[in-house]
């Protein structure tokens, strides 16, 4: 199973609730505990990592905060994912070579790295600002196709512009 440590799922969470400010703006640490419902100790700290790894930018002074070091649009939930978990992959002897005394006869290790590829894209081609509205999955049965709408899902001119559905080739 695929999973995420709490820590970088609060860091989504985070990330998240600073992208849905309609306008670019600063958020304090208590602002954002608030907001989230995450301890501040907890908030301070995925600052620190959101920060060394240029995620976002903090803003010192009485007005002082914390923003988004890019766009929305331009941070992808492979990067706030690598920034707590180090490289995304299906196994980690697909990340960390010579780590598994099995490596050289695995039968699988191709096949994960495969997977590990395709996780790894699926990841970067979501992005933060994706997050902050609903998703929509549809599978086609049998074909082992997933696509993943981003939008409200509602059929107006504004989804059918700006979703775009991601099927993973596996």
């Amino acid at each position: 199973m695929f999973r995420l440590n709490k820590l970088t799922d609060y860091a989504v969470v985070v990330m998240t609730y600073i992208a849905s400010t309609p306008e670019p703006s600063l958020h304090t640490a208590r602002e954002l505990a608030g907001g989230t419902q995450l301890p501040l100790t907890t908030v301070g700290k995925l600052l620190r990592g959101l920060l060394d790894h240029r995620l976002v930018t903090s803003h010192r002074g009485m007005k002082g905060g914390y923003a988004l070091a890019r766009p929305a649009r331009e941070i992808s939930l492979a990067e706030i994912i690598s920034a707590f978990e180090g490289p995304i992959g299906f196994t980690e002897c697909n990340t960390t070579p010579g780590c598994c005394d099995l490596e050289p006869s695995c039968t699988v290790r191709y096949n994960s790295g495969v997977i590990g590829k395709a996780l790894q894209h699926a990841l970067q081609s979501i992005r933060l600002s994706d997050l902050t509205k609903p998703m929509h999955e549809s599978a086609t049965r049998g074909s082992g196709t997933v696509s993943i709408t981003f939008g409200s899902g509602e059929n107006n001119e504004h989804d059918q512009h700006h979703s775009k559905p991601y099927q993973p080739r596996i």
